[in-house]
């Protein structure tokens, strides 16, 4: 049924008020800081929660609070935190970083980094005690032990970048203060996202617009989703 409307539903959508390349900008942005946002934010974090997850040191408790606090840090407060420090005041001035892609990225970064350092330390931790000490008995290494254990945690860490991943991709306060949601005199996206364009339309009363450019999220966040999933079955299986 889905199939025998599509050509019924193709004429609404090519008659929207969309400029060439305005969508397809949009999209560019979006994925281009989130996925490196959430790229930086899996390097940092795996090997923070790795960490933390094997050692015992002063202040753990107090590392693990400030981490799953961040999990609900308000995003407008991180995107002002960000925008001070781009800022001509703030120590990142002399970078001219103020509305671009790179302070997008900063502002993702930060929140993604909470959620997936957080659930991939309660992944590894999660691993059974037994795993671990087979992998001593078996002769192994640290770092043997520590890829067993990142080896069981898998599924939590590939859902921890997932959480990572949507919580950037949905963001709209951070990257609307630290980004600006620019676009040129052409239409093309300069730090304009999907979230951002949606805000717009839904507040300029495009209401069809914005409809469209949210199952163009939806859609973007299912087939990132999938191939992420996919990816880590497909490590599983070698």
């Amino acid at each position: 049924m889905p199939v025998e409307l599509a050509p019924q539903l193709l004429p609404a959508l090519t008659d929207l008020p969309f400029r060439e390349g305005y969508v397809s900008s949009i999209i560019y942005v979006s994925l281009y800081v989130s996925v490196i946002a959430v790229t930086l934010s899996t390097v940092f974090s795996i090997p923070v929660a790795i960490v933390m997850g094997f050692t015992d040191f002063p202040g753990k408790q107090f590392v693990k609070s400030v981490i799953n606090t961040g999990m609900g840090f308000p995003s407008v407060v991180v995107g002002l935190l960000v925008l001070f420090t781009v800022s001509n005041q703030g120590p990142l001035g002399p970078l001219d970083l103020v509305f671009t892609k790179e302070a997008m990225i900063m502002s993702q970064f930060v929140l993604a980094t909470p959620p997936i350092t957080a659930i991939s330390l309660a992944a590894v931790t999660g691993v059974r005690e037994n795993v671990r000490d087979a992998a001593h008995v078996l002769g192994g290494t640290r770092l043997d032990v520590a890829l067993v254990v990142l080896k069981e945690a898998r599924y939590g860490i590939v859902t921890a970048i997932l959480a990572g991943f949507g919580r950037a991709i949905s963001e709209v306060g951070s990257v609307l203060i630290v980004g600006g949601n620019i676009t040129s005199a052409e239409g093309i996206s300069k730090t304009r996202t999907l979230t951002t364009a949606i805000q717009l339309e839904a507040r300029q009363g495009q209401y069809e617009t914005a409809m469209v450019l949210g199952a163009v999220l939806v859609v973007l966040v299912l087939t990132v989703t999938a191939i992420v999933v996919r990816f880590g079955d497909r490590g599983v299986q070698r």
